[in-house]
């Protein structure tokens, strides 16, 4: 599954947009200095979330959208189209 397919399935699940939980992080005081730790128990235990989920979450919670390079532009399952990961919606994405 894509970096971006984990966001977007986030939102089906939770209803929450990648920004929307970015706000929601920030209102509890998780910044990039935070460890994942206590950001995957939020996530575990108000949203159900997995941990690979949680943590992709935990990325752009501390690091933003930007991913690296390496499965950008390759095809299969982890491949993304783009090192930026689109964080305002699913349906409003312009590069699905």
């Amino acid at each position: 599954m894509s970096f971006q397919a984990y966001l977007d399935n986030i939102e089906t699940k939770t209803g929450l947009t990648p920004r929307q939980f970015i706000e929601l992080a920030t209102e509890k005081g998780f910044d990039a200095s935070t460890k994942a730790t206590p950001i995957i128990a939020w996530l575990k235990e108000e949203y159900a979330l997995g941990q690979g989920h949680a943590m992709a979450l935990v990325h752009v919670i501390t690091k933003g959208p930007y991913i690296g390079d390496k499965h950008v532009g390759r095809s299969g399952p982890h491949g993304d189209k783009s090192d930026s990961l689109w964080l305002d919606g699913k349906d409003s994405n312009p590069n699905p």
